[in-house]
């Protein structure tokens, strides 16, 4: 029990507590405003769409949960180990709610970073952090039993405590390497920022110690899981879908009659050629993977063989050999779809299936029955939850939360000028080869050309690509125009911004 004279001191104390949380919301103002505005939205979708929303991959995930003792052979197992964490709790609604979190996460790294670490103004930093807060494709996309929410929040962490530190050490390079390796775990394209921020730290001079740490640690966690595919499927790798995928890239314009192959010496890369002429092929080249359709030659192989070993190898070669021989077709689709992204519109792209998916559901439907790698879809899922999965759709939040992403998001032509803007930031910093807003830029950039280059667009791929997008307009912003007097930090000098000062 509290007694009487300690009990004025506990008042005082809590008192002040409160002053100076007001202080310090006082402070970043703007900020607790869009925030919480932002949070708002999300109880919003939570109270719509019960428990979650689904996409054709999540399934997938669900089953790596339940079934984790094998890596999946189309994707690494990091999100489906997320799940599997939170299996316990019986709860895709407490999923999503961690994924909503992870947004708001990355919008405080926005805020954070930038006005913190570059000294942009309060409300400029907050302005950068709008679109994560308010895109309603974002919160769809937190929403959906995906690792989107995750692999963005990952990306954005990974270059705020590379930007963070002018000076880096051998433990943060090391804390960097293992958020490098939960990236690429969650999606291996992680790898590929591995690569960026190594670059960038050679620029930026950071010394061997840090960058040797970096890899390291990145190195150690993604070989060990190599070597546990390696052991399962006889293949040292991450997955065995990456030539699947890429003969997807090459499918639209592949001509066997152009690649020059010889039927006696390439019988198996012949088996994949596509028989549909070209101007039949449509704009997607999905079809030629994930469907059965004319002309699909994956099938020849006989059921369950589309991701093994032997076809991955096979349609890599295809793929490969499709690209050297027909360059300019290949830099023409990969050329059309990163431009694909900057559009003022929201065509249906690559069919109505998967469009509707990154939309709010109007209409309940049941969960699918199909087959899983381990498992199936319906049932899996129902297991996870121990009771009904399917999305129910719940008013008036749901109409509300409908209307609000028709009203409200980052059209792609917003998403090129942002970038812009960074491009400008690096263009007048070319004496230091961009300086820190070239770090943020190429990795927003290389997440929009690399689904382009190896797979096809998708919507959800430009997600991640937004708030490092952000980051690199901001810091552009901060040092690359003079900004009027009373825009300035107080702590900057008109010559030099303080958070540049050796």
């Amino acid at each position: 029990m509290v007694s009487v004279a300690e009990s004025p001191r506990l008042n005082a104390s809590a008192a002040s507590r409160g002053r100076r949380l007001i202080a310090f919301l006082d402070r970043h103002r703007w900020f607790a405003a869009v925030f919480a505005l932002g949070g708002l939205l999300r109880v919003v979708t939570m109270l719509g769409y019960r428990p979650a929303l689904w996409f054709n991959d999540s399934y997938e995930y669900v089953s790596v949960a339940l079934h984790p003792f094998r890596p999946h052979p189309i994707r690494p197992n990091g999100y489906g180990y997320w799940l599997l964490a939170l299996e316990p709790f019986h709860s895709f609604s407490l999923v999503v709610f961690t994924q909503h979190l992870m947004g708001l996460a990355t919008a405080v790294l926005v805020y954070i970073l930038l006005h913190r670490r570059f000294g942009l103004p309060g409300w400029g930093a907050a302005l950068a952090a709008v679109p994560v807060l308010f895109d309603a494709y974002q919160i769809q996309l937190e929403h959906l039993i995906m690792s989107d929410a995750m692999f963005t929040l990952l990306c954005v962490g990974v270059i705020t405590l590379v930007l963070w530190h002018r000076r880096m050490s051998w433990r943060v390079g090391a804390v960097v390497g293992l958020l490098l390796a939960l990236t690429a775990l969650t999606r291996s394209i992680g790898l590929a920022i591995l690569a960026l921020v190594v670059v960038f730290l050679l620029i930026k001079r950071a010394g061997l110690r840090p960058v040797l740490a970096m890899v390291t640690a990145c190195a150690l966690p993604v070989l060990a899981y190599m070597g546990w595919f390696s052991a399962t499927y006889g293949n040292f790798a991450m997955t065995n879908s990456d030539g699947p995928i890429l003969y997807m890239r090459t499918a639209l314009f592949a001509d066997c009659d152009k690649m020059g192959l010889d039927e006696r010496k390439d019988l198996e890369l012949g088996l994949l050629c596509i028989i549909v002429p070209q101007n039949q092929r449509g704009i997607s080249g999905q079809g030629f993977l994930w469907w059965d359709r004319a002309g699909q030659k994956f099938h020849v192989f006989g059921p369950g063989t589309k991701f093994d070993v032997e076809m991955n190898a096979n349609a890599s070669r295809f793929a490969m050999r499709a690209i050297t021989s027909q360059p300019g077709d290949y830099l023409s689709v990969v050329a059309r779809d990163f431009f694909r992204a900057f559009r003022w519109d929201r065509p249906v792209y690559p069919d109505a299936s998967t469009f509707l998916q990154y939309e709010f559901p109007r209409a309940e439907k049941p969960l699918p029955t199909w087959s899983l790698y381990r498992g199936r879809a319906d049932t899996d899922a129902e297991t996870y939850e121990r009771g009904s999965a399917a999305t129910q759709i719940v008013q008036p939040w749901a109409d509300f939360v409908q209307g609000y992403q028709r009203l409200v998001h980052l059209p792609g032509t917003a998403l090129g000028v942002i970038l812009l803007i960074g491009l400008y930031g690096v263009a007048v910093r070319w004496r230091k080869l961009g300086g820190p807003v070239l770090l943020p830029w190429l990795a927003a950039v290389g997440l929009i050309l690399a689904p382009a280059a190896t797979a096809e667009f998708d919507y959800r791929y430009l997600v991640p690509a937004v708030p490092l997008a952000c980051l690199a307009a901001g810091i552009s912003l901060r040092h690359g125009v003079r900004l009027p007097r009373w825009v300035r930090p107080r702590t900057a000098s008109a010559s030099e911004p303080a958070t540049e000062r050796k």
